[in-house]
């Protein structure tokens, strides 16, 4: 079965939250963990990996945080979940053999390399953007509906 870690899912929440946030201001870890219920520890590791692949920004001091380094549009679901998770596999063999005992006789391993493909290829031209929109209608957390209620205000 294809499916993401729950890191991978915590990272989507995360970039979801700060698209929905916008260019407002950087949210914290706390924020986040808080508003979704994720361990504070785990939600602070997901996001410096993040940062550490160029997808946030990272600001220091007590008005600091994260924020998106592109335009949600700019960032695709792939490169998320490839941030956390690494290169999409649907296969225990990657492109050489592994020592796998079936690799030359293996009847499969072409074509499903050629379904991973397709299932990459989706995955790059979904949105973080795409995703943000499905989100509408949904309640903005307090916190960023106060800072956002300020910013309109200056």
């Amino acid at each position: 079965m294809l499916r993401l870690s729950k890191k991978a899912d915590y990272a989507l929440i995360a970039m979801k939250h700060l698209a929905r946030c916008g260019a407002v201001e950087s949210t914290s870890a706390r924020e986040i963990a808080e508003c979704y219920h994720i361990p504070l520890e785990l939600m602070a590791k997901v996001l410096q990996r993040l940062v550490r692949t160029g997808l946030l920004h990272s600001t220091q001091g007590t008005r600091g945080g994260y924020s998106l380094t592109r335009a949600p549009e700019s960032i695709s679901v792939a490169d998320v979940i490839q941030a956390i998770d690494g290169p999409f596999t649907v296969t225990a063999c990657s492109t050489d053999n592994n020592g796998c005992e079936q690799y030359d006789k293996c009847s499969i391993r072409d074509p499903l390399w050629r379904i991973r493909e397709r299932i990459v290829s989706v995955l790059q031209t979904a949105t973080l953007e795409e995703i943000t929109r499905d989100a509408e209608g949904v309640p903005v957390p307090v916190a960023q509906a106060a800072r956002l209620h300020q910013h309109l205000r200056t």
